[in-house]
């Protein structure tokens, strides 16, 4: 599939799909091909593969999004709460991260297969 289709199919630029794609390939997760008829195409096991891989491929990108608006706040009771919610959010991200890992593109295949088709 073309990063022209897949930008389509996101709703983005192509651009921003093979910059994307090129951390995927780099982890061997996809490779290219150039000239008429080429793409993107799958070329590792979906089974060894993770959601948490893909995120990590990608740049890993901070999953949650949330967070101090001022680290460096001299407010005593802002200091307090940033605490206890950063260590929240830390929590959360590493069950976040575990689940991740724990779910592998094939699974992800199938529950496709559940939804698209008849």
């Amino acid at each position: 599939m073309t990063s022209e289709a897949i930008a389509r199919m996101l709703g983005t630029n192509a651009v921003v799909v093979r910059r994307t794609m090129a951390g995927l390939r780099d982890a061997g997760y996809v490779r290219s091909e150039k000239g008429h008829g080429g793409g993107w195409t799958i070329a590792a096991d979906l089974g060894t593969v993770s959601l948490l891989d893909v995120h990590r491929a990608v740049g890993g990108p901070r999953i949650l999004a949330i967070g101090n608006e001022d680290p460096a706040s001299s407010c005593a009771v802002e200091k307090v709460v940033n605490a206890v919610v950063e260590d929240a959010l830390r929590e959360a991200e590493a069950l976040l991260f575990a689940r991740l890992g724990a779910v592998s593109l094939a699974e992800l295949a199938r529950g496709f297969d559940t939804y698209c088709r008849p």
